[in-house]
């Protein structure tokens, strides 16, 4: 079918009042983002996967390289190896993905200008006279990244600056923080635990921004780390005895059951195995913490057992109920 007869077709079905003006958008708009969600066949994913592993392997040689001869070249040798790689990169994929047929590279190289320009970064402030290991160095490579890529997702909203704009803001915000807080002695562990506790909060509420769009294909990722990230750093706060923070403690199970019923209502499979996997350590935590002494390791061990089994029940059941 010509474009000619489809064009009609979609006239007379409207005359018919079958499809509405909305239907008819979404469906345009579904296939003018096709580069992210259509299905490919096991060869085309295969030969996808190439590109990006030939990407890591480009990353690999630039940094080996630096890393054998870092004595033998000079500053500038050093600067257009690193930065000059990731900015010629990420030319070549603007150009490539000026034609249809290259759009498979053209993300393959941006996935390498994402690699490298970190490392170009860092070399170039390092030649500069920066401390690089420094969170205010770090928050700088990062902001300048992320500003890069977010730039370019304005101008062209592919999944791979999204992907690494999360990556990069996750980076400055756990930096420019460190930066913030410096060396005092006020902020303790517990308070980059809070930090990755909003991190996983952040990623799910990202996740289910992403469900209904053409970049859904990150949403069970995000819902993945954003769910060990946060139910990970809950289980952290609430410590060991004599140390533990009863608030956590008795929130932590309330968190859990949460997380795996909202698996259900999210259709996320990633929700529900980090859920019934943290409530698992959450009972051994606890057994081998207040009931190990009274009760026995035995009998301890025989408790945490039967729990263990009731959580692969109900795991195993709201899987095949709801999410299958």
């Amino acid at each position: 079918m010509d474009k000619k007869e489809l064009l009609k077709q979609v006239q007379s079905l409207a005359a018919q009042q079958l499809v509405t003006r909305d239907e008819v958008t979404a469906a345009f708009d579904a296939g003018a983002n096709s580069g992210t969600d259509v299905e490919v066949s096991p060869q085309a994913g295969i030969s996808h996967l190439l590109y990006y592993v030939g990407g890591a392997v480009v990353f690999l040689g630039i940094s080996v390289l630096i890393w054998q001869n870092w004595t033998a070249l000079n500053s500038v040798t050093k600067i257009l190896c690193t930065l000059g790689s990731g900015v010629a990169a990420y030319m070549a994929a603007v150009f490539l993905g000026r034609d249809e047929r290259f759009e498979i590279p053209s993300r393959a190289f941006y996935f390498i200008s994402a690699l490298v320009m970190p490392l170009g970064l860092q070399v170039t402030l390092h030649i500069a006279g920066l401390d690089t290991g420094s969170s205010g160095t770090q928050s700088v490579v990062s902001g300048i990244l992320l500003t890069t890529f977010l730039l370019s997702y304005l101008a062209n909203r592919k999944t791979v600056f999204t992907v690494f704009n999360i990556i990069f803001a996750t980076w400055l915000f756990f930096s420019f923080t460190s930066f913030m807080v410096g060396g005092n002695p006020y902020f303790k562990w517990e308070f980059w635990a809070y930090c990755v506790l909003c991190v996983g909060l952040v990623y799910a509420l990202l996740g289910y921004s992403f469900s209904e769009t053409s970049q859904h294909a990150l949403t069970g990722s995000l819902y993945g780390f954003g769910a060990l990230c946060f139910l990970g750093a809950a289980l952290a706060l609430g410590d060991w005895n004599p140390h533990q923070n009863i608030f956590w403690e008795l929130a932590f199970p309330g968190l859990v059951f949460g997380v795996m019923f909202l698996s259900v209502y999210l259709k996320s499979k990633a929700f529900l195995t980090f859920g019934s996997l943290y409530l698992m350590g959450y009972i051994l935590k606890i057994t081998s913490e207040y009931f190990a002494q009274s009760l026995g390791w035995p009998l301890a061990l025989v408790l945490t057992g039967l729990g263990l089994m009731a959580i692969g029940y109900l795991h195993f059941n709201l899987k095949k109920r709801y999410l299958s």
